[in-house]
């Protein structure tokens, strides 16, 4: 298992700069009210391709040799990791194959396709996600990019943690959203080195809250095709997430599909900006929580804004 180190997060950091924003962070009065807490949003919607995920794809894209990357690249996944590794694959003019569940939103589909990435269906399920994937390497031959466990994808999701240290002073806790936990593995690598005294803590969906019971229960343990609004975070732990999940994370929580809708409502109202499903997890969780989070300064890791604007969960 290749471990990527605090070094690989400040190598990808420098080759990733040209091609990603230093997204901004967003506060509500409102929101710090309600949840008795300073609350700071590190708005990863505001990446060209809407989701922090063109961090890892870009640093896996920009490190290949020139050989390696004229087969192109190939991947997996149920939307934001195919639409941000099409568009990294798109900046450096190299061939993009991705799976797809068939489910996928449609909004997800046609930002791949809009930058170039050509898309293979498959069925919702892990299991058909992985032998559709098999098929098409073979036939292609791309540069495997796995959606979180790579240790080139986790190092470039660590370049947001680095980020958030470097534009909010003091803070007390990280929370972010866990599907496959790429996004958490990196926030973990950074801050684990960077400000060890930060809590890591996920957040998950109730009804896809696989990560949470291999947390609990110390051993990983993986839904084939879990059902929840929160259509980002379908995956399960493998294992370079589970060892920095096990390692560092201080708490994973859940919330109820209803709860996300309702965190997703009051960010959209009260700070103006658009997000997907998945990123109103931390909101939920810190809302249903707030024992936990009384008085203190918590980042909040927003993944991304893809959304299909005729079919929110709440229309």
């Amino acid at each position: 298992m290749d471990i990527p180190t605090y070094q690989d997060m400040l190598d990808a950091h420098e080759r990733i700069k040209p091609h990603i924003r230093r997204t901004p962070i967003r506060t509500s009065d409102y929101l710090n009210e309600l949840a008795g807490a300073q609350l700071f949003f590190k708005c990863e919607n505001f990446q060209e391709p809407g989701a922090f995920k063109v961090r890892g794809a870009a640093n896996a894209v920009f490190g290949l040799s020139d050989e390696q990357a004229a087969r192109g690249v190939a991947t997996h996944s149920s939307g934001n990791h195919a639409s941000c590794l099409s568009y990294a694959a798109m900046l450096r003019g190299i061939p993009c194959n991705v799976v797809m569940p068939r489910t996928a939103p449609q909004a997800k589909k046609d930002t791949v396709r809009r930058y170039g990435g050509v898309i293979t269906e498959c069925e919702p399920s892990t299991s058909s996600r992985e032998a559709t994937f098999a098929e098409v390497q073979a036939r292609t031959g791309g540069d495997f990019v796995h959606p979180y466990n790579d240790p080139r994808v986790i190092a470039g999701q660590g370049t947001c943690a680095k980020e958030l240290i470097e534009q909010v002073d003091g803070l007390d806790a990280v929370v972010a959203p866990i599907g496959g936990g790429g996004m958490i593995s990196g926030t973990c690598l950074t801050l684990s080195t960077l400000a060890p005294e930060v809590k890591v803590i996920a957040a998950e969906p109730e009804q896809a809250d696989d990560a949470y019971r291999s947390f609990k229960a110390g051993h990983i343990i993986a839904d084939d095709a879990p059902k929840t609004v929160a259509d980002g975070l379908l995956v399960p732990l493998k294992d370079l997430t589970w060892h920095f999940v096990k390692n560092h994370v201080s708490e994973i929580y859940t919330a109820s599909d209803a709860e996300i809708v309702d965190a997703m409502k009051l960010i959209w109202k009260h700070l103006r900006i658009v997000m997907e499903p998945s990123s109103a997890v931390p909101l939920a969780t810190i809302l249903k929580n707030p024992e936990a989070f009384a008085g203190q300064r918590v980042g909040i890791i927003v993944t991304g804004g893809n959304v299909d604007l005729d079919k929110l969960p709440w229309i």
